[in-house]
C-alpha cells in the first residue's frame, strides 16, 4: 500500500474511533507512508496535505481483522468498523467480530503519537529479539503468575493469551509459577521459547497465507485450545483452567508436576 492515495475514510463503527482531532476526514486525499507494529499495535502513517504527518493507530483486540480486500465494502456490513478507500476499488477495511465491539482507532499528530499513554507504558518488544535473560529477569520479577506477567503489555509487549500457553509449555513452565521464583536456567529457556514460538506462528502465517488475509485461521498454536488431546512432548492428556472470557491451556506432566490446576467453571458452580 506505500504510496497509494486514500479517497476516503469512514467509521461505520459507532465506537471505533476513539479521537475527534484531527478529524477523520483529513485523510481523504493524503498518501499511505508506511505500516508499522508496536507490541499489539498497528500504526498506519500516512502524509495529509497540509495537516502533514499523520498515525493511525489501530487495536484489533481480541476479534478485530485489518484485511486488503479487491473491492469495496457496503456501508451495510455489520463487521465494518473502519474504511479506507483506495484507488482501484480496494479498501483497507478493520473488521470486527462479535457484539463486544472493544476494537479502537485514534488518529494521531506527531505530537499526540509522542504522549499516547497506549504506546507510552509498553514494555520491550516480545519479538523478534526478546529482552536478554537478567533484563528478562528484571521485567518479570513481581510475585505475580508467569500467565498474567507474560500477558500484560506493559512488562513485554506482542505476546497475548493464544501464545503465552505455548511459550510456557514450550519452556516447561508452570503458568502459576511466580514471576520472581524464576532461576538463571528457566529464565533463558524462557526467552528462547518466546522467541522460538513466536516465530514459528510468524513464519507458519508468512507461509501460507494469502491475501485477503482470512477472517478465520487454522489453529497454528500447538496447545492452546487443544485441551483433552495429547501433549505433542509427552502424550498426557492436556487440561484447562477456564475463565470468563478466555481459556488457559497446559499439560500436567511437562508444567505442573502431574498436578491438574483448579477449573474456576468447578469452582464456581460449587459456591
Amino acid at each position: 500500500m506505500r504510496g497509494k492515495v486514500i479517497e476516503s475514510a469512514r467509521a461505520p463503527g459507532l465506537n471505533v474511533l476513539k479521537t475527534f482531532d484531527p478529524p477523520l476526514a483529513v485523510l481523504e486525499g493524503a498518501a499511505i507512508d508506511a505500516v508499522r507494529r508496536r507490541g499489539k499495535l498497528l500504526l498506519v502513517e500516512v502524509t495529509a496535505g497540509e495537516r502533514g504527518r499523520l498515525t493511525l493507530l489501530v487495536h484489533l483486540m481480541s476479534a478485530g481483522r485489518l484485511q486488503l480486500f479487491d473491492k469495496r465494502a457496503s456501508l451495510r456490513d455489520r463487521t465494518s468498523r473502519l474504511l479506507l478507500r483506495l484507488p482501484g476499488d480496494r479498501e483497507l477495511r478493520l473488521r470486527e467480530f462479535g457484539t463486544r465491539q472493544s476494537a479502537w482507532v485514534k488518529l494521531l499528530t506527531p505530537e499526540g503519537l509522542e504522549s499516547e499513554e497506549s504506546l507510552a507504558t509498553l514494555g520491550p518488544e516480545a519479538w523478534p529479539e526478546p529482552p536478554a535473560p537478567g533484563r528478562l529477569g528484571e521485567l518479570l520479577g513481581e510475585p505475580r503468575p508467569l500467565h498474567s506477567l507474560l500477558r500484560d503489555q506493559r512488562v513485554i509487549a506482542g505476546i497475548g493469551r493464544t501464545w503465552v500457553d505455548d511459550v510456557l509449555h514450550a519452556a516447561e513452565l508452570s503458568p502459576f509459577k511466580r514471576g520472581d521464583d524464576l532461576c538463571k536456567r528457566e529464565l533463558a529457556v524462557l526467552r528462547e521459547a518466546i522467541a522460538g514460538e513466536l516465530g514459528r506462528a510468524v513464519e507458519r502465517y508468512a507461509a501460507t497465507w494469502k491475501l485477503p488475509l482470512p477472517d478465520k485461521q487454522a489453529k497454528v498454536a500447538r496447545v492452546h485450545g487443544h485441551q483433552g488431546e495429547p501433549c505433542p512432548r509427552c502424550e498426557t492428556v492436556m487440561e484447562a483452567v477456564f475463565y470468563e472470557d478466555y481459556v488457559m491451556t497446559y499439560c500436567p506432566h511437562c508444567q505442573t508436576e502431574g498436578r491438574i490446576l483448579k477449573d474456576r467453571r468447578l469452582s464456581r458452580l460449587l459456591k
